[in-house]
C-alpha cells in the first residue's frame, strides 16, 4: 500500500465512524443507576473501597505529599475536602488532582486489560465533584461506572499494546476521558454538552512513559492531572465552551489517529449499555505492576508446591509477552521504589524470599538489600511466543525454576489473583482497605471510614463520606 492509499483508507475509516464520540456521549448522558447490572455495581463498589484505601496509603509517599501540599497551596473555592487534611477544603479540581495522584502512588490500585488504571482518575474526580454537587450514593456509583466504561473502552479501541510501545501511559491519556464522563454525569449534562466535555478532555490527554528510565515521580501524577483536567472539561462544557465533538474519530488530530496506528474504533460502542467493560477490572493483591502478577503467582505456587527455599534455586527463567518484556524485563538496579515495582526480576526475587510482594517488600531499604538484589540477578526474562500470542487478552506468565540440583519446574498462570476470572471478593477488598488505610490513619479510623464508605453507597448524600475523608489525620509512615 502506498502512502496515498493509506491516506485514502484513513479518510474512509474516519468517515465510516463519524459520530462515535456523540454515541458514547449519549450513553453517558442517558445512564441511570437502574441501568447498571448488579454484577457491575458490585465491581464499582469494590473499586470505590479499594481506591480510597489506596489513596490513603498513597498519602504517605513523598510524591503524593508534594502534590497534596501543592493542592492546598493552590486552594481555590472551598468546594471539596482534601483527603487527610484536617477538614480543609480546596477547589474540586485541586482535590481531584491530589486524590488521583495519591490513589496511584504505590502501584496497588486497580487496573484492566486495557493497560490502564481507571480508579485513580475516575474515583478521585467523582468524589471531589460529587461533594461539590452534594450527590447521592447512587449518583456516585453511576458516575464512576460511566467513567470506567468510557476510559476502558477508549483505551481498548486505541490498541493498548501499540499505545504502550509508542511511549504513552494510557492512565494519563485515557484518564481525562474517564474523569470527564464521571463529571458529566454528576453535572447532569445532555449528550451534546457531554460530547463537548469529552472533546475538551481529549485535547488535554497526556502521559509519557519516560518515567521508566529513572523511576521518576511523573507516573504518579498522570491520573491526578487527568482527574483535574476531566473536571475542568465538564465544567467548561457546562458553561458553553465548545470542545471538539468528534475528538475520537476526527481525521485530522483525532485521539485515535494521534495515539495509535492500529485502532479498533468499534470497541468504543460495541455492546454499549449491554456489555459492561467495567466487569473486567482487576484488583491488586501485590503492590507492583499488574503485568507481573501472574509471574508472582506462578513463583509462589512453585515454591510452595515443591517446598523449595530460596537457597535451593540456581536461576529462574520467566516467559512473558514482548510488551511486558519491554515494560518490566529490564536489568534490575536498586534505584527507586517505582523501579522495583515495575521490575519483573525484583518482583519474582522478593516473592521467593518473602512469600509476598506487598507493602513491606517495596521500601527504600528492602529494594537495596543484598540478598534480593543477588537473587534478582539470577532471573532471566525472555519473550515467550505462547505468552506473546495471548497478550493482552491474557496477562499470562510462565516461570521455570531451575534448582541447584538440576531440577526444572515450570508453571504457567493465565489468571492471577484479582482478575475477574480469579477474583478478590468484597471481603478481600475490605481486608486490603484496612491494611492500607490502617497503616496510614490507624486501625480505629480505618474501620470507621470503611463503615462510612459502605453507608454512602445507599445514602442520599456522599458528603458525610467526603468530609470524613477530609477529617482523617495521617498517623502512619511508609513501612521500613
Amino acid at each position: 500500500m502506498t502512502f496515498a492509499d493509506s491516506v485514502v483508507k484513513s479518510k474512509k475509516t474516519a468517515a465510516a465512524h463519524q459520530g462515535t464520540t456523540l454515541a458514547l456521549a449519549k450513553f453517558i448522558a442517558g445512564l441511570k443507576s437502574e441501568d447498571i447490572p448488579v454484577s457491575t455495581r458490585s465491581v464499582v463498589v469494590k473499586a470505590l473501597i479499594d481506591g480510597i484505601g489506596c489513596g490513603l496509603y498513597g498519602l504517605l509517599t513523598p510524591w503524593a505529599k508534594i502534590i497534596h501540599e501543592f493542592a492546598l497551596e493552590q486552594g481555590g473555592p472551598q468546594e471539596s475536602s482534601l483527603w487527610a487534611a484536617g477538614g480543609r477544603k480546596v477547589s474540586a479540581m485541586n482535590a481531584a488532582l491530589a486524590a488521583g495522584t495519591a490513589i496511584h502512588s504505590f502501584e496497588v490500585d486497580d487496573h484492566c486489560r486495557a493497560k490502564t488504571h481507571p480508579g485513580a482518575p475516575v474515583i478521585s474526580a467523582a468524589v471531589a465533584l460529587g461533594e461539590r454537587e452534594g450527590i447521592s450514593g447512587a449518583k456516585l456509583l453511576t458516575a464512576i461506572t460511566a467513567g470506567y466504561e468510557t476510559m476502558i473502552r477508549i483505551c481498548l479501541a486505541a490498541n493498548p499494546g501499540v499505545v504502550r510501545m509508542r511511549g504513552w501511559h494510557s492512565t494519563g491519556t485515557g484518564g481525562t476521558f474517564g474523569a470527564a464522563a464521571a463529571a458529566s454525569v454528576i453535572l447532569g449534562l445532555n449528550a451534546e454538552t457531554t460530547a463537548s466535555a469529552l472533546g475538551l478532555a481529549g485535547t488535554q490527554s497526556a502521559g509519557l512513559y519516560a518515567f521508566s528510565a529513572d523511576g521518576a515521580m511523573s507516573k504518579r501524577l498522570h491520573p491526578g492531572r487527568a482527574a483535574e483536567s476531566g473536571i475542568m472539561a465538564a465544567l467548561l462544557a457546562a458553561r458553553g465552551f465548545h470542545g471538539p465533538r468528534f475528538v475520537l474519530e476526527a481525521e485530522d488530530g483525532g485521539f485515535f489517529g494521534a495515539f495509535s496506528d492500529e485502532t479498533c474504533i468499534t470497541e468504543v460502542t460495541a455492546g454499549l449499555g449491554s456489555e459492561w467493560r467495567t466487569d473486567g477490572v482487576c484488583f491488586k493483591p501485590y503492590a507492583c505492576c499488574g503485568s507481573n502478577h501472574s509471574s508472582i503467582d506462578a513463583t509462589l505456587s512453585i515454591m510452595a508446591e515443591q517446598k523449595l527455599k530460596p537457597g535451593d534455586v540456581d536461576h529462574v527463567v520467566t516467559g512473558v509477552s514482548r510488551i511486558v518484556e519491554t515494560q518490566t524485563g529490564f536489568v534490575y538496579r536498586p534505584t527507586t521504589v517505582l523501579n522495583a515495582q515495575m521490575s519483573q526480576r525484583y518482583n519474582i526475587a522478593v516473592a521467593m524470599l518473602d512469600k509476598q510482594a506487598y507493602l513491606e517488600q517495596f521500601t527504600e531499604e528492602r529494594i537495596k538489600e543484598r540478598e534480593v538484589c543477588e537473587l534478582a540477578s539470577r532471573i532471566k526474562v525472555e519473550v515467550d511466543p505462547e505468552m506473546d500470542a495471548v497478550y493482552p487478552k491474557l496477562y499470562a506468565g510462565k516461570i521455570t525454576v531451575v534448582t541447584k540440583g538440576g531440577q526444572r519446574i515450570t508453571k504457567r498462570v493465565d489468571y492471577s489473583k484479582g482478575m475477574p476470572e480469579n477474583p478478590m471478593d468484597k471481603e478481600d477488598i475490605e481486608r486490603k482497605f484496612l491494611s492500607l488505610a490502617g497503616t496510614a490513619i490507624g486501625r480505629e479510623q480505618a474501620e470507621s471510614l470503611l463503615a462510612e464508605v459502605n453507608r454512602a453507597i445507599d445514602s442520599e448524600s456522599i458528603n458525610p463520606l467526603a468530609q470524613a475523608l477530609g477529617r482523617c489525620r495521617l498517623s502512619g509512615h511508609m513501612q521500613s
